[in-house]
């Protein structure tokens, strides 16, 4: 202990911050490529991550090796605080360094997480009369309580569905809350208290708020005792209308509880990590527990090398996963990791608090793991059968249409439109992993040929603007096609005209060795009679129960699905633009003060000037532009 009372190496006051503002520096000038700062015993010619000559997966081999190759010698004296000295302050930031930047640059050689999507939770929504429960994703910016993470949408809304039936909260947006005039479906299906319309006071609303707050928070057993004991009350009060409404509430709670599974109250926030590895593929099994509820699970399939432990496999997950989201107290994980302490303090300071990382040996935790270890078995169980049976139809598919080898990558390509109208295009693209979601491209139709009155809906001119600009940037972006985004084979919907102009587009680009064909609907337009056209060849038919007709169908309808879902997204979205989003100078709250003054946009467009001067917000000048551009064409 020094002379103030406090044991040594303990963290002293204000060090968390000033170790994570270190730690910030330290990350940044490390990126910025100063040498020798952040590791003291590295080389100098590995202080920046991509210097000179450095490619990304070299890159990648030189931070896979540097907590190793710069660790400082082995102490006795290894504490769990973050306050610890410059080596393993610096191993800590090189760790968290390593993990965002693997995450940034994809090298080729390194353990790569592919995870680009946030994980959904509920929030109850404070500053507002009337607190709102929803689905939200993103960041943590809004004021209310935060519940989660969920493994999926799907179980934020059913979760919700639920809650809604045991507390009867409002749903919807404050401008819908503040513009009815009468209760809406919600309240018809008892879903909702009506506060829009007082149907339920300030004081009964906020008993509810706080009820699905404890209930969230995992205070379940608590609410559900004071719900039974209302109902008895109510029940002995021969208000049996009071005490069905209770029952019903309680009843929803169990509904929860049972689609939650295995519920632990003394758990509290955790998240139970488990890897599996077969066949040279490994599949990481997360299941999320908060307040001892369980929120699901979701697995993920890491990109390793065929030398990788699953020790290793699951140090990179874990600095991976938690790079762009904070941990919980507690990840259980079903094996030894070497730098188990190393990685835990590397989540503290990023967390900002204590995180532990810890394999049980024994009870209840250690039943969890084998669970989630058996779940991940079984989906990597999944995966490989699905992998062999997509790479089966990738050779029928070469063998049929005489390629050199089964493609890696098929991109399919569809437009959607009505009557040239709101046109679009889509790319769809399809591997032997399955289809390739982070892929997929939109392209919003530009040339007025495609959509000229004169010929409306020329299906031609827009897939010929669609792979124009696919392949044009493809060239300038890879022209030496070192990449993996040139696809193997190109798929089009539609028949020989189409195949006729993709070709005609390869031509014009210097592009002569890219496989191509185009898939049609056979006579009436009958799904199982298709004919796939190639170059310079008679129209294939394929048997109706041939399994690649089934796969190429497959294809042909996720890119329709593709192209009428962005369609239909951007004809809603014309939809409900006014006249007055045309105007320059007029934005969300002029147009919003317009409206409210005038009623509708055909109001302000027969307002004199003098009428427009007189609304907040609105000044001379933007006036005149307003009156002006109502008078343009008359």
């Amino acid at each position: 202990h020094d002379r103030h009372g406090r044991r040594r190496g303990a963290c002293r006051p204000g060090s968390l911050a000033r170790a994570r503002s270190r730690g910030a520096a330290r990350g940044a000038e490390d990126h910025a490529g100063e040498r020798g700062r952040l590791l003291h015993a590295r080389p100098p010619r590995k202080a920046a991550l991509c210097g000179q000559g450095q490619e990304p997966e070299e890159a990648g081999r030189d931070l896979r090796q540097r907590p190793h190759a710069a660790r400082p010698p082995a102490t006795h004296d290894r504490g769990h605080g973050i306050g610890r000295g410059d080596h393993d302050g610096g191993r800590v930031e090189a760790l968290l360094l390593e993990s965002n930047m693997i995450k940034r640059l994809k090298p080729h050689y390194n353990i790569l997480l592919r995870d680009d999507k946030s994980f959904p939770y509920i929030l109850l929504r404070r500053g507002h009369r009337w607190p709102q429960i929803s689905k939200y994703r993103g960041a943590k910016s809004g004021q209310g309580d935060y519940f989660g993470p969920f493994a999926s949408a799907g179980a934020v809304d059913l979760t919700i569905n639920a809650l809604q039936r045991a507390f009867p909260l409002r749903s919807c947006s404050d401008s819908v809350l503040e513009s009815r005039t009468r209760p809406c479906l919600q309240h018809q299906i008892k879903r909702c208290t009506a506060p829009c319309v007082g149907r339920i006071g300030k004081a009964d609303y906020d008993v509810l708020v706080e009820e699905a707050r404890a209930f969230l928070a995992g205070r379940s057993r608590q609410v559900q005792r004071r719900l039974t004991d209302r109902m008895t009350a109510a029940s002995d009060a021969l208000e049996f209308e009071t005490a069905a409404a209770y029952r019903d509430r309680i009843k929803a709670l169990a509904h929860i509880q049972m689609r939650q599974g295995i519920n632990l109250p003394s758990m509290g926030d955790a998240d139970v990590v488990a890897i599996h590895d077969e066949a040279g593929q490994a599949c990481v099994q997360v299941f999320f527990f908060r307040s001892g509820q369980n929120y699901g699970n979701r697995a993920f399939f890491p990109r390793h090398g065929a030398d990788d432990t699953p020790e290793a496999i699951l140090r990179a997950f874990i600095g991976q996963f938690y790079s762009g989201r904070e941990a919980p107290p507690l990840v259980l994980v079903n094996r030894s990791l070497e730098e188990a302490p190393l990685l835990a303090e590397a989540l503290t300071l990023k967390a900002g608090r204590r995180v532990k990382l810890h394999r049980p040996l024994r009870g209840a935790k250690r039943k969890l793991l084998e669970d989630a270890e058996r779940n991940a078995r079984e989906a990597l169980a999944r995966r490989l059968g699905e992998s062999t049976a997509q790479r089966r139809l990738l050779e029928s598919l070469a063998q049929r249409f005489e390629l050199e080898g089964a493609p890696d990558r098929v991109e399919v390509y569809d437009n959607s439109h009505i009557s040239g109208t709101d046109a679009v295009g889509s790319m769809i693209v399809a591997g032997p992993e399955g289809y390739i979601k982070s892929a997929y491209r939109k392209f919003t139709i530009r040339s007025t040929a495609a959509c000229d009155p004169a010929t409306p809906g020329d299906d031609y001119a827009m897939m010929r603007e669609v792979l124009t600009r696919r392949f044009s940037r493809l060239i300038k972006e890879d022209p030496g096609r070192s990449g993996e985004s040139w696809p193997d084979l190109v798929l089009i919907d539609g028949g020989a005209g189409q195949l006729g102009e993709a070709r005609r587009v390869f031509a014009d680009l210097g592009i002569a060795d890219l496989a191509v064909a185009a898939i049609a609907k056979g006579p009436e337009r009958n799904a199982g009679r298709e004919r796939v056209f190639l170059p310079d060849r008679p129209p294939v038919a394929l048997g109706a129960r041939d399994p690649l007709l089934y796969f190429l169908q497959r294809l042909r309808d996720e890119a329709h699905r593709f192209a009428i879902g962005t369609h239909r997204a951007k004809r809603a979205k014309a939809r409900v633009r006014s006249a007055l989003d045309e105007i320059p100078g007029v934005g969300p709250r002029r147009k919003k003060a317009l409206l409210h003054r005038f009623g509708s946009a055909r109001g302000v467009s027969q307002a004199g000037l003098a009428d427009l001067e007189t609304v907040d917000g609105i000044s001379s000048a933007v006036a005149r532009a307003i009156h002006d551009h109502f008078r343009a064409d008359r």
